[in-house]
């Protein structure tokens, strides 16, 4: 699969999950929550490849993406943080919802932008077998990326390419800490690794 296809892919499962939280009830706290932790989630490794894989290789390939690149960077740390706060906020918290709102919004904006603007770029520049080599290389970035939010952490080479693996082993500890204090007490929430 393509590298546009795989982060297209990803678009569209986050978009689902908020559209899934959009639909919820307001004292839906616990549907929230288990749709927030996913978000997490999903965001958390989508941002991560993106930033160790895709940007490096638009970088490469695109001329004058940089701007964009940039861009991006900063609206994917602006996520990071809001991720971060959502992380252990209570979702009967009155900013919750709001909290969300925004996530929702920001990268709702920059869904778009990478959509309408980077990614036929990508596509114009990169030959189709690049782009499939580049794909191949963002679904085995998956395994080992970040499922929780670093904002404090690199989001360029080098740095990142040593710090997400580091994040990621520290997640699937606090990931496995959490499914195994969810389940004893009856409840599972998201936040496994796909």
């Amino acid at each position: 699969m393509d590298a546009i296809k795989v982060l297209k892919d990803d678009h569209k499962t986050v978009e689902g999950l908020f559209k899934k939280f959009e639909s919820a009830g307001d004292r839906a706290h616990k549907t929230k929550r288990r749709l927030v932790d996913q978000i997490i989630t999903e965001l958390s490794v989508h941002t991560a490849i993106e930033e160790q894989v895709f940007y490096p290789g638009v970088r490469a390939s695109v001329s004058k993406a940089e701007d964009l690149v940039l861009e991006s960077l900063e609206e994917h740390h602006i996520v990071k943080w809001t991720l971060s706060e959502l992380e252990n906020m209570d979702p009967q918290d009155e900013r919750f919802d709001a909290k969300v709102t925004v996530l929702m919004e920001s990268v709702r904006h920059h869904v778009k932008e990478e959509e309408k603007e980077m990614f036929p770029k990508v596509r114009k520049a990169m030959k189709p077998a690049d782009l499939k080599d580049l794909g191949a290389r963002l679904e085995q970035s998956k395994a080992a990326a970040p499922t929780r939010p670093h904002p404090r952490a690199p989001d360029e080479p080098p740095g990142n390419l040593v710090a997400g693996p580091a994040g990621a082993v520290v997640d699937a500890g606090k990931d496995l800490a959490r499914e195994v204090v969810g389940t004893a007490s009856g409840r599972k929430r998201g936040g496994s690794r796909r």
